[in-house]
């Protein structure tokens, strides 16, 4: 058997804008696309030696994009689709790994400090966002423990030094309303300080029965131009789900195919109201200080701390009991996560003879502390087809109390060099990892204290037309969760990546191309022989495939995103039956197209319409690769309309429908016992003034 980490302990007790409203621009300028995640210094695009996809807040605006997974939907090489309508946890698998998305979360440079082994897992809404960047494959080498898939980093939006704002109301079915509002502007008339707040509250019943969602959320920002050379700004980020909507699953046969003949309804709740809670608050609050000290050396410092509280109780299937019956039992949870994190920066732009130089040295800590209460129970069968609710638990079994402590102490250097049209990255990085799971009952402990290296080395080669041949080596470690006969962590993964692709963003435009091919190892995971109660470092999984991607303005009026995936994911070793198989919940493939045209002209100026269709084919529903998903379809849809061509300026309108044609579908499975209905149609109308 073979485990991987960390993956949210919800799944493992399941299975046990800135300014005017987003519409595409009659003309667009040319833009630089930069990889700041990938190197933490301003890259462009086309002269960073690894693969990243960018998504701007205007592209999932557009497609009305709620979630950080649903922005990333159309994205190659990232599976938005794992938990299929569930919106609790932006899940996003890259590269085949699911452990990727919640805990391989950044914002503003800084991991979101989850707890990737419990219901700790935070988010961040993307209304306060102004790009996400996918980085793909490891990136351990700027950042520490890290998935060798890749990790997301959020970009929020920032102080402005122009007065602007924008205020939104919208409307849907399933009971979808929300307001939202962005305003920033200069505090001074020396236009020294400048602020930004930013709102939203929303929700919205979901297709299983009485679960709801429900956000609040509120970012206050202080933007501080001490000098002409010293920058700081502070931050808050503070969020409220009372409402964590649906996160559960099914048994395959029943949903994908009949059970008895019959086939469960995509609608289907199976828990029990009075039992049925997921509460998240999380408070994070933080600053960034930058000094230029001449025009060659810049120094940062980065930190935030966040205090998050999580409270669960979900009755979730099991299995079938009879032919209409589904075993039922109980999780709940009570956590309380205190979390710090710190990057010290310093940059410098040298020359030497004919080599120019990007040097960046940095010292980051990461402590994380996580309270959690784990309680669990045994509910009445429910009939699936003719369910009648109002059970009570028939056991209640002992609560597990756990402390789990984490610290990551980081030295880094990176080295980009370039020599005429050549670019060389140099990396390396030496962490400290600290972790003690205590058992707050018993006072036993399990406990890892080990030092890793990460490296990278990338070459590529920019021709004058935009053209940029690359190639790359990257490595990465992760912690586990299992522990080893003694009682103690095993020793934590590592993965390693060997990448080659082609990217092109011809001159002056903002047309981007890139192409793909990757090789991911990742070793040392967790296994577990059937004779024994403990675990073993002996897992392996091996990843590769080749990823396409292209952003064009085809014409001033049309602009065309598309995108294709190959991932083959393989059990190398497992220690087990299913050693050689497939990987479950990685489509094999996995195909995008998104076109959206402005009229210009006309008594059609200012109507914009869009069209997206997104495919996903071979996913297999277990490890042991006994059954296969039936390969499906969706289609996405928008039309907006800028009102100021109708004389109320700053007014625009949008209409959003994800999943237009209604498909009913399962979008993926952990296994053979927990399938996942996809979600179902959505219509919502949003009217926004900008100012």
């Amino acid at each position: 058997m073979l485990t991987r980490s960390p993956l949210p302990l919800a799944i493992a007790l399941l299975a046990a804008s800135t300014g005017a409203h987003a519409q595409p621009t009659e003309s667009l300028a040319p833009l630089t696309i930069t990889a700041q995640a990938a190197t933490k210094t301003d890259t462009p695009f086309n002269e960073t030696p690894q693969a990243i996809s960018v998504v701007e807040n205007e592209e999932w605006e557009a497609r009305g994009a709620e979630t950080v997974q649903r922005a990333a939907a159309y994205t190659p090489g990232v599976y938005t689709n794992q938990i299929g309508a569930s919106n609790r946890y932006d899940y996003l698998v890259l590269r085949g790994f699911t452990d990727g998305s919640v805990s391989n979360t950044f914002l503003d440079g800084l991991k979101v400090m989850s707890d990737g082994g419990s219901f700790s897992s935070l988010v961040i809404d993307p209304w306060f966002l102004e790009r996400i960047e996918v980085v793909k494959g490891p990136a351990s080498v700027l950042y520490g423990r890290a998935s060798p898939g890749g990790l997301v980093a959020q970009t929020r939006k920032r102080p402005e030094f122009e007065h602007g704002g924008e205020l939104r109301l919208g409307v849907g079915n399933s009971a979808q309303r929300s307001a939202a509002f962005d305003l920033t502007g200069p505090l001074d008339d020396e236009r020294r300080l400048a602020f930004r707040l930013t709102g939203l509250a929303r929700a919205a019943d979901t297709q299983f029965g009485p679960v709801e969602e429900e956000r609040y959320a509120l970012a206050p920002q202080l933007t501080w131009d001490i000098t002409d050379a010293t920058s700081l700004t502070l931050h808050a980020y503070l969020h409220k789900d009372p409402e964590g909507g649906y996160h559960a699953g099914l048994p395959f046969e029943g949903t994908v195919v009949d059970h008895a003949g019959r086939r469960i309804a995509n609608t289907f709740f199976e828990g029990e109201e009075d039992f049925n809670k997921f509460a998240r608050d999380q408070r994070m609050v933080g600053y960034e200080l930058e000094h230029r000290f001449n025009d060659a050396l810049t120094g940062r410092q980065k930190l935030r701390y966040t205090d998050a509280d999580v409270e669960l109780e979900q009755v979730y299937a099991f299995g079938w009991a009879n032919d209409t019956e589904l075993n039922r039992f109980f999780s709940s949870g009570d956590e309380s996560l205190q979390a710090l994190a710190v990057d010290n920066q310093l940059e410098a732009n040298l020359t030497t003879g004919f080599v120019d130089h990007t040097l960046l040295a940095g010292l980051d800590y990461q402590q994380r502390d996580n309270d959690v209460v784990w309680g669990s129970g045994a509910f009445p069968a429910i009939d699936a087809f003719d369910p009648d609710y109002g059970a009570e638990p028939t056991a209640m079994f002992g609560d597990i109390r756990r402390k789990r402590e984490l610290e990551q102490t980081g030295i880094y250097l990176q080295d980009q060099l370039a020599l005429g049209n050549w670019r060389l990255n140099l990396g390396g990085r030496h962490d400290w990892v600290d972790i003690a799971n205590t058992d707050r009952d018993s006072g036993a402990v399990s406990e890892l204290d080990d030092t890793q290296f990460s490296g990278r080395a990338g070459v590529l080669y920019l021709f004058d037309n935009g053209l940029a041949p690359y190639a790359s080596y990257t490595t990465s470690f992760s912690p586990n969760s299992a522990v080893d006969e003694n009682g103690d962590l095993i020793e934590p993964s590592q993965g390693e990546q060997v990448e080659t692709g082609l990217k092109y963003q011809p001159v002056g435009t903002q047309d981007r191309y890139s192409l793909a091919l990757f090789h991911i190892t990742q070793e040392n995971l967790a296994t577990k022989r059937a004779s024994e109660t403990f675990f073993r470092a002996t897992g392996e999984i091996e990843s590769q495939g080749i990823e396409l991607e292209a952003h064009t303005q085809l014409t001033d009026g049309l602009r065309l995103q598309a995108g294709y995936s190959y991932t083959d994911v393989t059990l190398a070793k497992t220690g087990d039956a299913n050693e050689g198989n497939t990987d479950n919940w990685v489509p094999r493939h996995q195909a995008s197209v998104w076109g959206q045209y402005v009229f210009q002209q006309g008594g059609l100026a200012g109507l914009d319409a869009g069209l997206g269709v997104r495919y996903y084919a071979d996913i297999y529903a277990d490890e042991a690769n006994t059954e296969t998903l039936p390969s499906y379809t969706l289609v996405d849809a928008t039309l907006g309309y800028d009102l100021s061509h109708a004389g109320l300026e700053g007014v625009s309108a949008r209409l959003n429908v994800t999943n237009l044609l209604d498909e009913e579908y399962v979008a993926g499975c952990s296994s053979i016992n927990f399938c996942y209905f996809g979600a179902e149609r959505s219509v919502k109308a949003t009217v926004s003034y900008a100012f």
